[in-house]
């Protein structure tokens, strides 16, 4: 099964944003739905993402064995299109195939920006960043649906509250294959720092590069997903239907539901909140700022900032005059399924629907396509 398409900077960065209107810029304004912040890489292609990210590791460690980022690649694009005889492909269509590899593009980048910017002592070293980039492109990972030992779930949106637990335990296996397996411990940790599922502290990691390791892939995930140009309307439309079948939207609470987020338009007014409590202070405080290796690369510039802060004052602006007509963006996702969006909207109004006949929730109205919660 192939991939399928399912169609549905000049001043230093900082991470605060302000009312008012983003200033008009060319690159800005004429950047595709599926390519990077620099509108130069189709980060929807794991082949131009790959060409992309081995220039640069090779930029930074020229004599430097390239064989298992390859291989990674590889299988990456052979298990998340449904190739490879094991698993089904990616089916969630805000954590598609165009994410992991934004991210791992943006994590080379960060990569390439910490070992230009920190002492010799510090580095990462080329074995190290290897890891880094490859636990990025199956930072996901855990969403997939393995063909017999996840036989009995619909979706891969079912693991969203375990998947980098999940994530976690396929790395721990994979890296042996890409020669990397004497590894395996520190990528089944750091790959926690791009998710919410474990204190970070609790982490052990004795070598403070692995930390930064770690660092560096919680920035990128966060980054790149934030700084997408098409981040507002792939929250309402995607990933509010996955937190629905993810247990996160409708939460059971010991029996008991708790709605946390009614409707796409809830999930995108919430995510302001999300933006400045929660994003913000992973970048600014637990990741120690690690953002900020990206200007190394663009002259004390940060795109990625740039668009973070262009879609946060784009909300803001929706928020507060309650006119959401401005998100008509309709961008391609990337799975290995022709209605990847269209499926999981059906699934999470079929769960929605199961949890009004078992009178956990009230639904509002009488939209048969689009029942929102009403009350716990």
């Amino acid at each position: 099964m192939g991939l399928v398409r399912c169609l549905g900077i000049g001043v230093q960065s900082t991470l605060h944003f302000a009312g008012g209107t983003m200033p008009a810029n060319d690159a800005i304004q004429e950047r595709r739905s599926e390519f990077d912040v620099s509108n130069t890489v189709d980060v929807s292609d794991p082949t131009a993402v790959r060409n992309a990210v081995t220039e640069l590791f090779l930029d930074l460690y020229p004599h430097a064995a390239v064989d298992p980022l390859w291989l990674a690649f590889h299988d990456f694009e052979r298990m998340f299109t449904g190739a490879d005889p094991d698993y089904h492909g990616v089916d969630t269509a805000y954590h598609d195939i165009q994410h992991s590899l934004d991210m791992t593009l943006a994590m080379a980048r960060l990569i390439m920006g910490y070992e230009r910017g920190v002492e010799a002592t510090d580095r990462l070293g080329a074995e190290r960043a290897m890891l880094g980039l490859v636990t990025s492109l199956f930072h996901d990972a855990g969403y997939l649906r393995h063909r017999e030992a996840d036989r009995d779930q619909r979706h891969g949106a079912q693991f969203t509250l375990r998947h980098v637990s999940r994530s976690s335990r396929f790395l721990g296996g994979y890296l042996s294959r890409v020669g990397l397996g004497h590894w395996g411990n520190v990528a089944q940790q750091i790959v926690h720092f791009t998710g919410y599922e474990i204190d970070l502290e609790r982490l052990e990691l004795e070598d403070p590069r692995d930390s930064a390791a770690g660092h560096l892939l919680g920035t990128a995930d966060l980054m790149a997903q934030m700084a997408d140009r098409c981040y507002l309307e792939k929250c309402r439309d995607r990933l509010f239907p996955e937190f629905v079948l993810g247990g996160i939207a409708i939460e059971d609470n010991n029996g008991e539901s708790l709605v946390r987020y009614r409707s796409g338009k809830d999930l995108l007014i919430k995510t302001l909140d999300f933006y400045q409590n929660s994003a913000r202070y992973r970048l600014e405080k637990t990741f120690g700022r690690a953002y900020r290796y990206i200007e190394v690369l663009h002259h004390g510039d940060n795109p990625y900032v740039t668009f973070i802060q262009k879609n946060m004052t784009y909300l803001s602006g929706l928020v507060s005059s309650n006119n959401w007509s401005g998100l008509r963006r309709q961008p391609p996702c990337f799975t290995a399924e022709p209605d990847s969006e269209a499926r999981i909207t059906r699934l999470a109004v079929q769960h929605i629907k199961q949890l009004a006949r078992q009178k956990k929730i009230r639904l509002r109205g009488n939209d048969a396509q689009s029942p929102l919660p009403a009350t716990t």
